[in-house]
């Protein structure tokens, strides 16, 4: 099983970016960076925005790779700045919609169904830079269904793939 890097969790109580992008980033709460996050099937991540959100209930958690986010500046770009909720590294997540695969962070598989891609938007050239939503088509991360119980934490974890998507 391949071992990868939870980097980052990112749970959310509210819409971090809301308006339009031309008028500048809104004044974002703190603290949504954590070390730990509580899953729940098919409801998403505890205290995060989506959580128990029936239009969201499909794609309540979001998966990124480290890996696909422009680098064009001195400070490294995270969740912060892509409103995913993990930030994974070693792992080329974008490749697996359509698959069910699981992430085991030493407490047990958290299991995820990966529905679709979570495409990015025009606040991605606002919080990343110009030219970073045409950078992350394609590599903007995936949004997924929890189908299981269990804690993410950031550091080493497992991944693998328990049913494959379509070919």
């Amino acid at each position: 099983m391949p071992r990868v890097e939870v980097v980052q969790l990112l749970v959310s109580p509210v819409h971090r970016l809301a308006g339009r992008p031309g008028d500048g980033l809104p004044e974002l709460p703190g603290g949504e960076l954590v070390t730990t996050a509580e899953v729940r099937a098919g409801l998403g991540i505890v205290g995060d925005r989506y959580f128990n959100h029936p239009a969201h209930r499909n794609a309540s958690l979001t998966l990124m790779a480290a890996e696909r986010i422009p680098r064009q500046g001195p400070a490294e770009a995270d969740l912060l700045h892509t409103r995913r909720n993990v930030l994974l590294r070693g792992i080329d997540i974008d490749t697996y919609v359509g698959a069910t695969v699981f992430l085991d962070c030493g407490t047990g598989p958290v299991e995820l169904a990966v529905r679709g891609a979570a495409r990015p938007c025009a606040w991605m050239d606002t919080t990343l830079g110009p030219g970073a939503r045409r950078a992350l088509r394609g590599g903007g991360g995936v949004r997924c269904r929890p189908l299981n119980d269990g804690v993410l934490a950031v550091g080493p974890a497992e991944f693998g793939v328990l049913e494959p998507g379509p070919a």
